[in-house]
């Protein structure tokens, strides 16, 4: 289903669910337009008796949704299209597209889609990082046969940089010394046809410029060492049992079945046990999902923030836990659930007991009084669910605690990083102070809110630092495991989330292809161990912080949740697991080439017959080409170096130690089935980002082979 949209933004788009039951009594429509809350877009009962009707105001792009009807039976829409969510599980689907693409797009018809050309001169459009400015500007794919920039009145030529169903961007750099004042705008070419777009929108004529004031730029800084850092996400119930003490009476055997409630014992003690076994992955960070006092498993409803579970340890052993981590070198990441508590969390609970007497009244969402945990609350629920009233965190009192547990953490286990639950979902003004406030004190402290599409109205400099890599994931998804989409699809989805955002908070994505709220990776792609090594190669290789969710690197297995929540299989860290092996090897790579850090990415070719692409990634006059076949046959794989690589030099494979010839700038790579490579230049050490002297030989290790190179000087 396709709905052309009429205005820039939004559309009120109209749901039409007709039901076969009379006896129906309640309908609403949930999805990712209301954050699948079944209580937030109530149906209407036409006087047929049989059709319902709702009208939400829905953003472009792809929605899903489905009908909830009687509280619990959730439906597809018939009438409409279906996608797979990457969870599990099927929705229904609308492409909202603006009016004005009711007619093909062409370059050359001298016809440009106005409503969704868009440049603002702020964070992602306009931003500054390694010396250069990045501008953007987004149009409808394949509308444009050129666009160049003018910058004080000098032409650059910009590149398309990412395109998806709606929009395709295009970007250009430009040196900058943070001194001289700029003025600036675009030039379309449609066919014959040239318009321009500046701060006046877009015009026939030359446009009104932006403008950028040196001195009143300032730049948006992230911690530095997220993107030198591989992330390992722990399910803290699941990891490792090393207290028996501390179990609870109940508790399941480690190879049990994950169930909603059940507990199968993971503690602070599993995690110091192992935590050589993260040093020998190479792991930089952990986060943990939470790991606070709670009535269910996953601790997203908490009773108490400044309390560690009982039955993952104390205060005392949590913290001794993060210091011995740092000392290993590996940061901790803390999950925070502010969007919502348990009901028994203390001042909740004096609500109940209290009623409108409670001071605390206003922390909370309360619809009336009496205040009783029951289907259908008195009070707002997250989604909707009684067991997670939702805080209300304009309350200032609200506020300065959730302002005050985060500075409680931060002294206490001198954590670097805080994972914010539900985050698109809390009122945007909490985390605006919590930037100024923690970042004031400690900035080189992580904040990731969790948001699984478009996150860049967070993402301005205001608020967090990154996102969890949801629309990575999903591209991925699409790729690897459905293969749904193409080569080109693939690619141009991971350069238009990359061109989403300003290049630094790109590098700082939290990229995944599994979590605690999917299934694993490997039981998407069928168990074929290939897939999963395709796609993590690209995960190590792309920018963003790669994150490994526990097991996932031993080859562990599960469905949706809580399938994908088994205990950790130890039994599988051994010296003939091969994915862990590839792992190991993906890990190292990346640890030792900043280049695969810090990098500007490239696209190179994509051949959609052949499921193979290649990209590029390079920090100065640094770079490294990933080529990936993800097809049953050999491959060929031919392409030119970009001419600002320095390509006089062979290439080696830094995860088999395979070397390849160059013939000038071209390049051609034979790939067996199913395989990556991740080529360098051989007179390049993988633990500098500067040139080696081409005059001593070079010893290059990798993770399972050495060779050694009598290097001379190129002609």
């Amino acid at each position: 289903m396709i709905f052309f949209l009429q205005a820039p933004d939004t559309r009120d788009y109209e749901f039409v669910f007709k039901s076969a039951d009379a006896g129906v009594r309640r309908v609403v429509v949930a999805g990712t337009f209301n954050n699948w809350d079944r209580n937030a877009t109530p149906m209407k009962l036409e006087s047929d008796g049989m059709t319902w009707t709702a009208h939400a105001k829905l953003p472009l792009g792809k929605i899903q949704y489905k009908f909830v009807v009687d509280g619990d039976k959730w439906l597809l829409d018939p009438s409409a299209a279906s996608i797979s969510d990457g969870s599990g599980n099927t929705n229904s689907l609308v492409l909202v597209v603006p009016a004005d693409y009711s007619r093909p797009a062409s370059p050359s018809d001298g016809s440009t889609a106005t409503s969704v050309l868009r440049h603002r001169p702020s964070v992602p459009d306009l931003n500054y990082d390694h010396g250069r400015l990045r501008f953007i500007l987004r149009t409808r794919p394949n509308d444009l046969s050129e666009v160049d920039l003018k910058v004080n009145g000098r032409p650059v030529k910009m590149a398309p940089a990412g395109e998806d169903e709606i929009f395709e961007s295009y970007q250009a750099y430009v040196p900058w010394n943070r001194k001289e004042d700029l003025t600036y705008d675009f030039q379309l070419h449609d066919g014959s046809k040239t318009s321009y777009f500046g701060a006046g929108g877009f015009t026939q004529d030359d446009a009104s410029p932006f403008k950028l004031i040196a001195k009143e730029y300032k730049p948006f800084e992230v911690p530095s060492w997220v993107e030198k850092s591989v992330v390992y996400q722990i399910f803290p119930d699941r990891f490792a049992d090393g207290d028996k003490s501390n179990d609870p009476p109940d508790v399941q055997p480690w190879d049990g079945q994950p169930t909603y409630s059940n507990r199968f014992g993971g503690d602070a003690a599993g995690v110091k046990d192992h935590l050589d076994y993260l040093k020998r992955l190479g792991v930089g960070a952990v986060y943990f999902t939470p790991v606070f006092k709670s009535p269910s498993n996953h601790r997203y409803d908490t009773t108490d923030y400044r309390q560690i579970d009982p039955q993952f340890g104390t205060n005392e052993e949590f913290c001794d836990l993060t210091k011995a981590m740092k000392a290993d070198g590996i940061r901790t990441v803390m999950d925070f659930a502010f969007n919502h508590t348990a009901t028994d969390f203390w001042a909740f609970k004096d609500i109940r007991e209290k009623g409108r007497a409670s001071e605390y009244k206003d922390w909370y969402f309360i619809k009336s009084y009496p205040v009783v945990v029951r289907n259908d609350p008195p009070y707002v629920g997250w989604a909707g669910y009684p067991s997670m009233p939702k805080l209300n965190t304009t309350n200032p009192a609200t506020h300065r605690y959730v302002l005050d547990t985060v500075d409680f953490w931060k002294k206490d286990a001198g954590i670097a990083g805080v994972r914010l639950d539900v985050a698109n979902e809390v009122d945007p003004q909490m985390w605006k102070d919590l930037r100024t406030h923690l970042k004031g004190y400690a900035p080189d402290t992580w904040i990731v809110g969790e948001e699984w599409g478009d996150a860049s109205p967070w993402l301005g400099g205001d608020q967090w630092d990154a996102t969890m890599g949801y629309q990575f994931r999903d591209a991925c998804l699409r790729f690897f495991a459905e293969g749904s989409t193409s080569p080109t699809q693939f690619t141009n989805r991971l350069m238009s989330v990359y061109s989403s955002y300003a290049p630094q908070v790109a590098r700082n994505l939290m990229n995944l292809l599994g979590s605690h709220d999917t299934p694993r990776f490997l039981t998407l792609c069928h168990d074929d161990k290939d897939l999963l090594k395709l796609a993590a190669t690209v995960e190590f290789t792309w920018p963003g912080a790669p994150t490994i969710y526990y097991g996932d690197e031993l080859g562990m297995k599960g469905g949706k949740d809580p399938d994908n929540r088994r205990g950790m299989e130890w039994s599988l860290d051994k010296p003939d697991n091969d994915l862990l092996r590839y792992y190991e090897k993906l890990i190292k790579t990346r640890n030792e080439m900043p280049v695969l850090q810090s990098g500007d990415p490239a696209l190179l070719y994509t051949n959609d017959g052949d499921r193979t692409f290649a990209y590029s990634r390079s920090l100065g006059k640094d770079w490294v080409i990933v080529a990936v076949n993800a097809s049953e046959k050999t491959r060929t794989v031919s392409l030119q170096l970009p001419s600002g690589f320095d390509y006089r030099s062979g290439l080696i494979d830094a995860l088999s130690g395979g070397q390849y010839k160059l013939a000038g700038r071209n390049l051609s790579i034979s790939l067996p089935p199913m395989r990556a490579v991740v080529l360098v230049p051989e007179v390049r050490s993988l633990s500098s980002s500067k040139p080696a002297d081409a005059k001593s030989a070079v010893r290059i290790c990798y993770p399972d082979t050495e060779v050694h190179i009598s290097a001379k000087e190129p002609n």
